[in-house]
């Protein structure tokens, strides 16, 4: 059936009633295309470069499937790998021991508050993050110089044996 031939929908000229054309299910395909490759796009840039993806939680456990995969407990290394006064970066573990006083061990999140890259060294009694400058106090995690605003989040460690675990 020609468009010339179609009959026409009343109180609507010139749109003839009938099914759809060819023309007209491409182009909405290619507009649904189009509006699926922007949000892919935008729903990365909204996640600051380095920053973790979160898993979700477990219905039984509550605790996320990393955590589930080892990445809780366990041995970090021995306490002598974490000097006075300093710490050490566990990076594949994303975690910070340090060691502010003799035999005090403390534990924090490897991920910087500011825009989640990981922290790279622990130095005159500030655990450093390369990416924008931001300190963190080893006592305590807190901020002491920023861009972060908020202190790192705290991690249980404990000394046994002469190694540290993270539990």
């Amino acid at each position: 059936m020609s468009e010339g031939n179609a009959r026409r929908v009343p109180g609507r000229p010139g749109r003839p009633r009938g099914p759809l054309s060819r023309r007209s299910v491409l182009a909405s395909g290619g507009a649904l295309g189009v509006f699926a490759a922007l949000l892919a796009v935008s729903a990365r840039a909204r996640r600051p470069s380095g920053q973790p993806v979160v898993e979700p939680r477990s219905a039984v456990s509550g605790r996320t499937g990393a955590l589930k995969q080892g990445r809780d407990g366990g041995v970090l290394g021995p306490t002598s790998a974490v000097p006075v006064g300093g710490g050490r970066v566990y990076a594949a573990r994303k975690v910070v021991v340090t060691q502010p006083t003799a035999g005090t061990f403390r534990g924090f999140s490897a991920i910087c508050t500011h825009r989640g890259c990981t922290v790279n060294s622990v130095s005159g009694g500030t655990i450093n993050c390369p990416c924008h400058g931001s300190k963190f106090h080893i006592a305590d995690g807190t901020v002491a110089h920023g861009p972060a605003r908020r202190p790192l989040p705290s991690r249980p460690v404990s000394a046994e044996g002469g190694q540290v675990r993270l539990r």
